[in-house]
């Protein structure tokens, strides 16, 4: 039978109210059991009143305030003439009493998780005098547990792994639930585990939250995750326990239990002839249900008639078979192969080898389809030799191909000319013939290698190539000559005997038994008295000298020729001239000096006291040059003429002015008085050095005549004036003269003229032609009476 909620509640308020009873009445002890209390002074009194701890229970949820105790003392009476006190934890806030009778009440709901108990203080007064009648005593308020905390489980949810085709009783994972209620009363916090969901495949111990696996052999593959649901409930799992749920996810964790097995028994693939070293032919793959490290498969080849043909290999990432080519394919030597291939997988578990052998195998078939290939040379490199000598036109040496199809079709040669861009050689295109087109040089390069190309008359796209490696044999066509340009010396005071130079000769040319030279003098050189040739007989000749000293000044340079003889057949010669300077050596015999100019200077002067008479020389040129410029480059003071200066004068204005009445813009005096003598002025923008007599006077004469007579004088003076620098000078001459002979310049004819023309209607015009009108309309004879 079940108690609802309302019922459980009247149970509690039962048990509450007996405890208060029995709290009272353990509080109101006889006076003869308490011990004699004495006050102030030498008086001795009883105490008078006892009392032990209070029991409360927790969570009341009553409406009124839940009596906890009495207090009560001897010296009551039971007039009102003692009042009670409490003081401590709670007081007045939590606990209250009743002053006049002693009654304790709890005036909030208690909860013993939060406070087990409170300590308070209790006293009894004279309410007149307001002092103690009892001195004051301690007691405890226990607050009694109920069950009114659910088991929690802190860590949940869970997750825990076990491995598949685990025995029954492997341990998973433990689970653990705490219970805030204590642990010391009743079964409150005592906690039994049950499973509510995922049976009956785990199981749970009752007490310690250990979960196990409850079935045999349960399979990854099947099934790899279940979900748990835990149950925690105190009071020992009896009814009205309060429980509490948790979640434990359990995932099976794979172990190699599945042999590899390849999906098909055989498998065929078609590959072209001409697919090349190192392609992938085909993937093949045996499935695993296992996962990871489980899965992990090899593969080989155990049989069949392409064991050297193809190869097999594993891709780590996908656990593939890669079968490749490992030489190349023939389709008219055969047509197919049959490889028998085997997976298995690396690493396998002893405990399920009676599950089955833990490989597999497949056969592969691979079918070779012909293509169309271009032709084969018989040799992948042609080496041939031809002499340096040899005429053009020459055959050299062959090469052959052929379709290695079944068609068989005729081949056509032909040489690449990006390996002989010079066209050394030609080839027939029928017969493959290599000869010689050009002349051939050793020296310049000694092996050609070309590459031939072979084409199908049927399919000129299918082109295969050969290699030529044609090596030139050398003849002796290159004469021996010095091993390098020598700088030979001899000193002036040198003996006799000397040796001077020691030299070497180089040839071009490589003879199988390598270079002999021989040297000599020149018949001319044989008898001369200065120098002699010894050959070392070791490729190499010294040069000594067949007198005591030379002089720079009879001779500074002599001119020695020498023979040398090379070993070839037939033999080359060549003559080497050797330059031989006579120098001023020290007293170890090393150069100085080779010049012979040296001895032509005077005996008194050095070499530095020329080069000082030299720098003199030079400074007063530089001198002497300087006074000359600063001087023609003098300037006196400019004189300004403001009646003559007439220079430069020029005026813009973009009116039409009033044609030659208009002289407002300029100063025409200096124009107009040319009869007048005119002083000799000079020139303000030159410095002349020579200074003109004063030009004549100019006489009234026409203006034409004055003009020319001008303008010639001006002429005159620019030219011979030497003291002008060339550079251009403006003059404006705005003068024309009296009675000129080109008359007006004017588009209109002056007033002094005989016109028939009528210029009233300039008078339309505007303001801006007022002045014309005025002038050349009705009313001019009046303008200008």
């Amino acid at each position: 039978m079940k108690l609802g909620k309302v019922e459980f509640c009247h149970f509690l308020q039962l048990i509450a109210l007996f405890l208060c009873f029995s709290g009272m009445s353990q509080a109101e002890l006889s006076r003869s059991r308490s011990k004699p209390y004495f006050q102030s002074g030498r008086s001795r009194t009883k105490r008078s009143w006892v009392w032990n701890q209070f029991f409360v229970l927790e969570e009341y949820m009553g409406s009124d305030p839940l009596y906890v105790g009495k207090l009560h003392s001897d010296v009551d009476k039971g007039d009102g003439s003692i009042k009670y006190i409490l003081s401590g934890e709670g007081a007045s806030s939590i606990f209250i009493i009743d002053e006049n009778t002693g009654d304790i009440h709890a005036t909030k709901r208690l909860d013993r998780e939060e406070q087990a108990y409170y300590t308070l203080r209790a006293q009894a007064l004279d309410r007149l005098t307001n002092k103690p009648v009892e001195p004051e005593s301690e007691f405890v308020i226990k607050i009694q547990d109920i069950n009114d905390n659910e088991p929690k489980f802190l860590d949940g949810p869970y997750t825990a792994g076990v491995p598949e085709m685990s025995p029954v009783g492997t341990s998973v994972v433990q689970v653990t639930a705490t219970d805030a209620d204590d642990p010391t009363y009743g079964n409150s916090a005592r906690v039994v585990y049950s499973i509510l969901q995922g049976q009956p495949y785990f199981s749970v111990e009752p007490k310690t939250g250990v979960i196990k696996t409850a079935l045999p052999n349960m399979d990854r593959e099947a099934k790899d995750q279940y979900l748990l649901v835990i149950q925690a409930k105190d009071m020992v799992g009896q009814n009205g326990g309060l429980s509490g749920t948790t979640s434990v996810t359990v995932t099976l964790t794979d172990v190699n239990d599945n042999p590899p097995r390849f999906p098909r028994r055989s498998y065929q693939y078609n590959v072209p002839e001409s697919l090349p070293v190192a392609s992938v032919v085909a993937r093949i793959k045996a499935a695993d249900a296992d996962i990871g490290a489980n899965a992990e498969m090899e593969y080989k080849i155990v049989d069949g008639d392409g064991l050297g043909i193809f190869k097999i290999s594993v891709d780590k990432d996908t656990q593939e078979g890669i079968i490749t080519i490992q030489k190349e394919l023939d389709f008219e030597a055969k047509t197919s192969y049959t490889l028998r291939i085997e997976a298995a997988n690396k690493d396998a578990d002893p405990r399920f080898l009676s599950l089955g052998p833990f490989s597999d195998t497949t056969t592969v078939k691979i079918i070779v389809e012909d293509v169309d290939e271009p032709p084969v040379f018989s040799s992948p490199l042609y080496p041939m030799e031809v002499s340096e000598a040899t005429q053009v036109g020459n055959i050299i040496g062959t090469v052959a191909a052929h379709d290695p199809d079944s068609s068989n079709s005729p081949v056509r040669y032909s040489i690449d000319r990006n390996t002989d861009l010079e066209r050394y050689f030609n080839i027939d295109a029928n017969s493959g013939v290599i000869t010689t087109a050009k002349s051939l040089d050793r020296e310049t390069n000694a092996v050609h290698n070309i590459t031939v190309l072979a084409m199908e008359s049927q399919n000129p796209s299918q082109v295969g190539r050969g290699y030529v490696a044609i090596t030139i044999l050398d003849i002796n066509d290159n004469a021996p000559e010095f091993a390098m340009d020598y700088e030979t010396t001899v000193c002036e005071n040198a003996q006799a005997g000397q040796v001077i130079q020691k030299i070497s000769a180089v040839d071009k040319d490589e003879p199988s038994n390598g270079h002999q030279f021989y040297f000599s003098l020149t018949t001319d050189a044989t008898n001369n008295h200065n120098f002699s040739l010894k050959d070392n007989k070791d490729n190499t000749a010294s040069i000594l000298t067949r007198r005591n000293g030379f002089r720079r000044q009879e001779q500074s340079v002599y001119y020695l020729p020498i023979f040398i003889v090379d070993s070839g057949s037939p033999s080359l010669s060549s003559t080497n001239t050797l330059t031989i300077r006579v120098c001023d050596c020290d007293a170890d015999g090393i150069a100085q000096t080779c010049n012979a100019e040296a001895y032509v200077l005077p005996a008194g002067l050095s070499t530095g006291a020329l080069i000082a008479i030299l720098a003199c020389v030079l400074t007063l040129l530089v001198l002497i040059l300087l006074i000359v410029t600063m001087r023609r480059r003098k300037k006196e003071p400019l004189i300004f003429d403001e009646e003559r200066d007439i220079r430069e004068n020029i005026v813009r204005y973009d009116d039409e002015g009033g044609g030659e009445e208009d002289t407002e813009a300029f100063d025409m005096a200096a124009l107009r008085n040319l009869n007048v003598i005119r002083d000799t002025k000079t020139r303000r923008d030159v410095t002349p050095e020579i200074q003109f007599l004063s030009r004549p006077t100019f006489k009234s004469i026409p203006d034409n005549v004055i003009f020319r007579e001008f303008i010639w004088e001006r002429l005159k003076e620019a030219d011979v004036d030497p003291g002008a620098p060339p550079y251009d000078s403006l003059q404006t001459y705005a003068f024309e003269g009296n009675g000129s002979v080109a008359e007006s310049l004017s588009s209109l004819e002056s007033i002094s003229s005989n016109s028939d023309q009528n210029y009233d209607y300039l008078s339309d015009w505007g303001p801006r032609f007022k002045r014309l009108a005025d002038m050349y309309g009705t009313g001019q004879e009046s303008l200008y009476s």
